[in-house]
């Protein structure tokens, strides 16, 4: 009950999560900052309240660790949010973000000196080949949408390539904070609730440097056009709404995933994340009319079937079956 309890959690919260980050991205691209400080906030609150039982509680791994943590953890959340005021599709960002198993492939040979089958190294090739497929074919949407003047398009073409750096970076510092995170675990073991209230709390002071941005997209989310909450009547400006609604299905989305983590094993987890991620891919080209084009579903296939690959799902749904099968035969 409490595994399907989480996949249900994963699905409805991560999903619909992801219809309100575009909903507020495509009224004002540039606010990441605003949606990154405000889901940061949210977590450290509830976690303070219910984690740290309100500074009572010592952490079991030391904050030093944590600081080191958390400084790639901003870095990661804010250069992600960032990259869609960058000419960087909805779509092309999820795409690209299901690209970690690659960087924590490159990174795990370097930095751990771990050595896979030629079945891993094949299935993160298909990836590659996805993501490169995709990345190419909405570089040749960029500058075919641009105006027509050649400056404009190189122009945009130029935010676009800053933009595919930017989502490239956060890939990789995100694969070495998940490294680091594994030899931390091993050394004081899992602290996942632990590690959830302190990598949101810790960096809330570095939003000060991006306080004026913040504020002036606050200025701009109180013009917006007014609505009305169902049920209670209240009436809001709609990009407050969006908001809160993002920030509420983040959290329920982080929960399911944490969750999982304690009832199924990894593979599972990763073939739930995975799903949902092509569930919201889905949703989010249906919905919003995302330009989407036969390269770009091939693109999509590539990366999603790399992805199954890479977990051996096929090879552990047929022992799961002939588990059974040797069971009746012992009877």
């Amino acid at each position: 009950m409490r595994p399907a309890f989480a996949v249900g959690l994963v699905f409805a919260g991560c999903c619909s999560n992801v219809i309100f980050l575009e909903l507020l991205a495509r009224k004002h691209p540039g606010c990441g900052n605003i949606v990154t400080f405000a889901q940061f906030l949210f977590i450290a609150v509830e976690g303070f309240l219910f984690e740290a039982d309100l500074g009572r509680k010592p952490p079991a791994i030391p904050i030093r660790y944590y600081a080191i943590m958390v400084t790639m953890f901003f870095t990661v959340s804010v250069v992600n949010n960032y990259a869609l005021n960058l000419n960087i599709a909805m779509p092309l960002h999820m795409i690209f973000r299901s690209g970690s198993l690659i960087a924590n492939m490159i990174l795990g040979i370097i930095i751990l000196k771990k050595r896979y089958s030629i079945f891993k190294y094949t299935s993160i090739a298909l990836v590659s080949v996805g993501i490169f497929i995709c990345t190419f074919m909405s570089a040749k949407q960029v500058t075919s949408q641009s105006n027509v003047s050649e400056n404009d398009g190189f122009q945009a073409f130029a935010w676009w390539l800053l933009g595919i750096g930017a989502l490239t970076f956060a890939l990789l510092m995100s694969a070495r904070m998940g490294i680091f995170q594994e030899t931390l675990y091993k050394q004081f073991g899992k602290h996942s609730k632990e590690a959830l209230f302190y990598n949101h709390a810790l960096p809330l002071p570095g939003f000060i440097f991006l306080a004026s941005d913040i504020y002036d997209h606050a200025v701009l989310f109180n013009k917006s056009e007014l609505y009305q909450l169902p049920v209670i009547g209240v009436t809001v400006p709609i990009m407050w709404f969006y908001l809160l609604m993002n920030v509420i299905t983040q959290y329920v989305c982080i929960r399911g995933v944490f969750i999982l983590t304690t009832e199924c094993a990894s593979l599972t987890v990763t073939l739930v994340v995975t799903l949902r991620k092509f569930v919201s891919l889905i949703f989010s080209i249906l919905y919003f009319q995302n330009p989407f084009t036969l390269w770009h579903w091939l693109g999509t296939l590539f990366v999603f079937i790399g992805t199954l690959m890479y977990t051996e799902v096929w090879n552990n749904i047929g022992t799961t079956r002939s588990q059974p099968q040797k069971d009746d035969k012992k009877d």
